[in-house]
């Protein structure tokens, strides 16, 4: 219902505009205090590049920032990661992820960087926190903040957003009557706008997300996920719809969806009851890295990457690059 409402399909938004409208005087001032240094802020002495969204989840940020940490790995720059680790809960912070930690501790998306890059990767609501044990534990070059646009505590010195090519930002309105989070006068201030699908505007940098081979989650065989057959799939993402899509696209053959929240909490019970044994499971790699240590035989995951058009992509890397030599230099 609340997607309905946010992408224009109810009149119910009128009823929360005024909550929309307060929340926008509370942020704006938010912001305004940090920018007039009534709050404090906190620099890093490398450069800080934050990747984010402007509207509510499943825009595709994750895969941006697996992307952007190998791009600059090739770079031979060293990198690290930082994350508030939404979904998960420690006892304490901030949390160093590796593979003794839960996941139930360090939240699903700094897992699945930490597994698909190996670079260190550092959890904690304040951000601040997680950027200071990471330069305390690690010589590195530059830090990525996973998400925190609206962190302003953390000062940035790139900032990248990535929209959702299809939905954009809805009815246009924050948070709750809309799905924004700020108002879109914010793009112009980023250094660089990605645009997930659809058809990016000019100025904006078009991305897809790529991936066609499958990997079963006991074994490691690798398949194409054509060849996958009487597949339930599920996904806990952002947007769920659009990963069911991408396989209906590729001509996976699907005999149920089974849609779950954000960030869900996977339990063995109740998969198990969403498959036979002659079925497969197949899921995104944000589930998959949840379920991995009670997985069966005829589970799988589908990994993707992000691909995205030059001149842009190139562009922006060459301007991070930059930021990292002055920094080394200084």
């Amino acid at each position: 219902m609340i997607d309905k409402i946010w992408l224009g399909g109810s009149w119910l938004y009128l009823l929360l505009l005024p909550l929309s409208i307060l929340y926008g005087m509370i942020i704006g001032l938010r912001r305004l205090g940090y920018h007039l240094a009534i709050f404090s802020s906190w620099k890093a002495p490398i450069p800080i590049i934050v990747v984010g969204n402007l509207t509510v989840g499943g825009n595709g940020k994750t895969p941006v920032v697996i992307w952007l940490v190998e791009q600059l790995l090739s770079r031979g720059y060293s990198v690290g990661v930082v994350s508030r680790g939404y979904g998960g809960k420690a006892t304490s912070y901030p949390l160093l992820v590796n593979e003794s930690i839960s996941i139930k501790e360090t939240g699903d998306e700094p897992a699945l960087i930490y597994r698909r890059t190996g670079v260190p990767v550092a959890v904690a609501p304040k951000r601040v926190d997680a950027v200071k044990m990471l330069l305390k534990q690690q010589k590195l070059d530059v830090i990525i903040a996973d998400d925190g646009l609206q962190h302003y505590a953390l000062q940035r010195d790139f900032e990248i957003v990535v929209i959702d090519g299809i939905r954009r930002f809805g009815n246009g309105w924050l948070l709750p009557a809309g799905p924004l989070r700020e108002c879109q006068y914010r793009l112009n201030t980023v250094n660089a706008v990605i645009t997930n699908g659809g058809i990016a505007k000019y100025g904006e940098i078009a991305m897809q997300l790529t991936g066609d081979i499958a990997i079963n989650m006991l074994t490691g065989e690798k398949r194409s996920v054509c060849e996958l057959e009487q597949v339930v799939a599920i996904a806990g993402i952002g947007h769920p719809a659009r990963f069911f899509s991408s396989l209906e696209q590729k001509g996976v053959p699907l005999i149920a969806t089974h849609a779950f929240v954000d960030h869900q909490c996977y339990e063995f019970s109740k998969l198990t009851t969403l498959v036979t044994e002659h079925q497969t499971l197949l899921m995104t790699e944000k589930d998959a890295v949840k379920c991995f240590h009670f997985a069966q035989l005829n589970w799988w995951y589908l990994p993707v990457n992000a691909q995205l058009a030059q001149p842009g992509a190139g562009k922006t890397l060459s301007a991070i690059s930059e930021l990292i030599k002055s920094g080394k230099n200084a």
